[in-house]
This record gives structure tokens, C-alpha cells and sequence, in this order.
């Protein structure tokens, strides 16, 4: 499917157009499906004609994850890739591309949406699932400072999740969870849930 298509609905104020880049016919019509009545979709190779508020890329694999990275880059717009499962090995060539994180089709809908939600909000985004196995495999020696509780109010930020949603999860108020994050960050020397979740990702 190489046509554009943007649908009727009007765009959420968040959301505006998102720009599937994918070759796969079916696949390009599983995410327009999810993101419509959500957000004006254009799919296909060729760039849209304004520019979109997040670019999502499809990819089998790592080759040349790069090069297609770059020639759908715009200043300023987050680039996600979309894998077909929860792959740790495209997740990674995806941060390591610069792109603003890694979905995959085994999400729900609703965490889609929400992923897109904050990777144009600026913020990095990962499955929880995969978050979880690179700093498995890969643990700050930083983290070990973190008491159990930071680090998991750390990894629910770290998957998108708003300080009341985390909250909620866990069964605790919002000023509990920002003074778990607030004595994490101390405790990492970063500043935000942003150099926070990078630093988690790096394997520093």
C-alpha cells in the first residue's frame, strides 16, 4: 500500500498525523486501524505533504534500519519503530538508530495509542517486557543504589505511565511517587524520568 489515506475524524490535539512508513499492505492497515477516530493517518513510502507529529517505521529486521530511519527523520518529530513481536534485538538497533523507541504488534491498541501519545510528548518509549530484559541484561551499577520500590516506580515511568497512573497501580498516592522518583533521580544524578530512563537503557 503505497497510497496516502488520512481519514475524516478530526485529529486530537496531541496527535495530529502520524505517518505509516511501512511496505507491508496488511500491517499498514492494523495500525490505521487502531489510530482511526484517534489521529489523521497517512500511510505509505512517499512522505506526507505537512509535516506529521510522529513517523512510524515497520521493520523485519535491523538492516538498514538506519538509512530508513534517516530518510523519514523531520527536525523535531519522533520516530518509532514497529516491529511484528516484542523483539529485544530491533529495540535496541531502534534506540541506538535515535529514534524515540520500539512498538510491536503484539501490543494492545490501547498501549499503542498511548505510545504514540508519549513519544510525541517527547519521552522515550519501550515495552515494559523489553525495558525489563535490557536492564536485566545490562544493569546500571547506579541502580543498585535504588531501593525496590524506586526501581519500579522508575520502570512504570520508564513505560510511559503519568505519575497518578502509577500511582494508581500501585496502590499508592501521587506525592509517594514523586518522592520515590524525586530520591531516584538524586540517587542516578539525573534530573527527569527522561535522562532517568535513558540512563537505564544505556547500560551505564
Amino acid at each position: 500500500m503505497t497510497q496516502s489515506a488520512e481519514n475524516d475524524s478530526k485529529p486530537s490535539e496531541a496527535s495530529g498525523l502520524v505517518w505509516v512508513r511501512c511496505d507491508d499492505s496488511v500491517t499498514t492497515a492494523g495500525i490505521a486501524h487502531v489510530l482511526q477516530g484517534r489521529t489523521q493517518v497517512h500511510v505509505g513510502v512517499q512522505a506526507p505533504e505537512r509535516t506529521p507529529s510522529c513517523v512510524i517505521i515497520c521493520a523485519e529486521g535491523t538492516e538498514d534500519l538506519a538509512s530508513r530511519v534517516e530518510e523519514a527523520r523531520y527536525p523535531d518529530v519522533p520516530v518509532l519503530i514497529f516491529g511484528l513481536y516484542a523483539d529485544l534485538l530491533l529495540a535496541r538497533a531502534a534506540l541506538s538508530a535515535g529514534t524515540q523507541g520500539f512498538i510491536h504488534a503484539g501490543m494492545s491498541p490501547d498501549h499503542l495509542l498511548r505510545a504514540i501519545e508519549v513519544a510525541i510528548q517527547g519521552e522515550p518509549v519501550l515495552p515494559r517486557a523489553l525495558l525489563l530484559q535490557l536492564v536485566a541484561q545490562d544493569r546500571p551499577v547506579a541502580l543498585d543504589k535504588l531501593s525496590a520500590r524506586q526501581r519500579e516506580v522508575l520502570e512504570l515511568a520508564a513505560d510511559g505511565l503519568s505519575n497518578a497512573q502509577i500511582a494508581q497501580r500501585l496502590h499508592l498516592s501521587e506525592a509517594t511517587i514523586k518522592q520515590h522518583l524525586s530520591g531516584a533521580y538524586r540517587l542516578l544524578g539525573v534530573k527527569n524520568r527522561v535522562e532517568a530512563t535513558r540512563l537505564i537503557r544505556s547500560g551505564y
